[in-house]
């Protein structure tokens, strides 16, 4: 592997592919319309032009992906709406990722590894999640692989769990999700998990630069408040319990406390070792 430069290489070559299949389809459209465009043309002239839009077989076309968006609000028509919204992001120094890498290379090298092992280990987690039963009985499922502009892939899963399995009290909320520092000597490794992955920012006062900032406010609207307790949300995602209980981390330049924990499911998190988002869908908005 060359590093960028194969990598600049092989995005050449799979846009040279693509652009052979776009031209296929293209020559097959204005064969197809080509009476069509010449009629629509006599009576409005901004209809003259090439528009061609790409069949159902092409990923990612607008058809490909009005197709797919049908197909989960049929789901949800059929079961209801989700009860959760899972996202896990790669964690590039997964210890089976750094154990393959040569002298000298970085996880950024080999993307190929990086797509590999990220692949065995959300099939993993699907797996626990469906087959396992980890939430519960599960009805239906939505799931869709996302890559960041740095590279790193990202899961964003969507479950409809059956009725004896779904959320309903504050309680059920606490069972399964929390949103706040662990104890560092009771749990000392659930501890370093949650300061490593789940912090937020800083952002805000304390990083106005920080990407989530948008017209001064963070996008994603930490920090939070505190909350002594976990409150059903009015109409969107609930109100976590994050007590202020004195517990605080300095990373990152910045003292951290529980308003920048990102909901999550300690049993996943220690299990993978990686970003792992766990939120109740608390309504049809959320």
């Amino acid at each position: 592997f060359g590093g960028r430069l194969f990598q600049q290489w092989a995005v050449d070559m799979y846009i040279k592919l693509e652009t052979m299949r776009l031209d296929w389809y293209s020559k097959q459209a204005n064969q197809k319309g080509l009476v069509d465009t010449v009629i629509a043309g006599e009576s409005r002239g901004d209809r003259i032009g090439k528009r061609i839009v790409l069949p159902r077989p092409f990923p990612g076309g607008d058809r490909d992906m009005q197709h797919r968006f049908l197909d989960a609000m049929a789901i949800v028509q059929r079961w209801g709406k989700p009860d959760y919204f899972v996202t896990m992001t790669c964690n590039p120094y997964w210890e089976e990722i750094t154990i393959e890498l040569l002298p000298g290379q970085l996880p950024q090298d080999r993307p190929d590894l990086v797509a590999r092992v990220y692949r065995a280990k959300q099939r993993s987690m699907m797996d626990l999640l469906i087959k396992g039963k980890h939430f519960g009985e599960v009805a239906a499922y939505v799931h869709v692989t996302e890559f960041q502009k740095r590279g790193l892939p990202h899961e964003h899963i969507l479950l409809i769990m059956k009725a004896k399995s779904k959320l309903r009290t504050p309680d059920d909320y606490d069972r399964v999700i929390s949103a706040e520092i662990p104890d560092k000597n009771k749990y000392p490794v659930l501890h370093d998990l949650v300061v490593k992955h789940m912090l937020h920012g800083p952002c805000g006062a304390l990083k106005k630069s920080c990407p989530c900032m948008i017209d001064g406010q963070c996008r994603f609207h930490y920090p939070r408040d505190f909350c002594d307790a976990t409150l059903q949300g009015k109409d969107s995602y609930p109100i976590y319990r994050r007590r202020d209980d004195g517990v605080r981390v300095r990373i990152r330049g910045a003292d951290f406390d529980n308003r920048w924990v990102v909901p999550y499911n300690p049993f996943l998190l220690m299990t993978y070792n990686c970003h792992i988002n766990v939120e109740a869908c608390s309504s049809i908005k959320a």
